[in-house]
């Protein structure tokens, strides 16, 4: 599956959690929910990974978590805010940077209509 197809595909689940389970849950609840719509569909998946940053000889293992990293391909960064700010934006983007990724799906699911809490994001676009 290329990365349109996966994204509109975690993008389906999001609005069907969303429209089953409503706003304003815990980050954490969204997350096992999409995590077991992804392993019903087959669709492999990486849940709270670590990733290692290297900053010049020094390798941290332990550099950040990602919430979900779909097929090697999708990194997911799951919120549930009154607002997404620029920092978020930002954390995928350097999240996408550091683990080689190119596309990240912020989801913001604190909002009346998912749709207003998902933004793409591609690295170097």
């Amino acid at each position: 599956m290329n990365e349109s197809e996966l994204t509109e595909k975690i993008i389906g689940f999001c609005i069907k959690i969303h429209k089953e389970l409503g706003p304003g849950l815990f980050e954490s609840l969204y997350e096992e929910v999409l995590c077991y719509e992804l392993q019903k569909a087959a669709i492999s998946f990486k849940r709270q990974t670590l990733i290692p940053v290297k900053y010049e000889e020094l390798l941290v293992e332990n550099g950040f978590r990602a919430d979900i990293v779909v097929e090697d391909k999708i990194l997911l960064e799951l919120k549930s805010v009154e607002n997404l700010s620029p920092v978020h934006f930002k954390q995928v983007l350097t999240y996408l940077k550091l683990s080689g990724l190119k596309i990240g799906l912020l989801l913001n699911f604190n909002t009346a209509f998912l749709k207003d809490g998902i933004q793409r994001i591609v690295l170097g676009h």
